[in-house]
């Protein structure tokens, strides 16, 4: 299980982007609109630079649902390796059988 610190920055980022993402995108609109004028564009820049960073959308990380590991996540089941095996070992998931050889 990981830190609840860490979930609960996570769950903070993704809160933000949300909020922020219509802003950003409209910002970010504008600085590469080459037929605006270039003051403009730089009083965009400046507005962007000014939003919290952790809005940005790259700064949110993929974590498991179940035990918040980040890593090794499949983004379709939003679950860890670790916890998708545990899972299929339980029955838990239809059509999921453990191998063996």
């Amino acid at each position: 299980m990981a830190k609840m610190s860490a979930i609960n920055k996570n769950n903070m980022r993704i809160k933000l982007s949300q909020k922020y993402s219509k802003k950003r995108t409209n910002l970010k609109k504008i600085i590469m609109d080459k037929n605006i004028s270039l003051e403009e564009r730089f009083k965009a820049q400046q507005k962007l630079s000014k939003l919290p960073r952790n809005s940005a959308k790259v700064r949110v990380m993929n974590r498991c649902q179940i035990t918040g590991r980040p890593h090794g996540v499949y983004r379709k089941l939003k679950i860890s390796r670790i916890a998708l095996r545990q899972l299929g070992l339980e029955g838990k998931i239809p059509g999921m059988v453990k191998s063996s050889w």
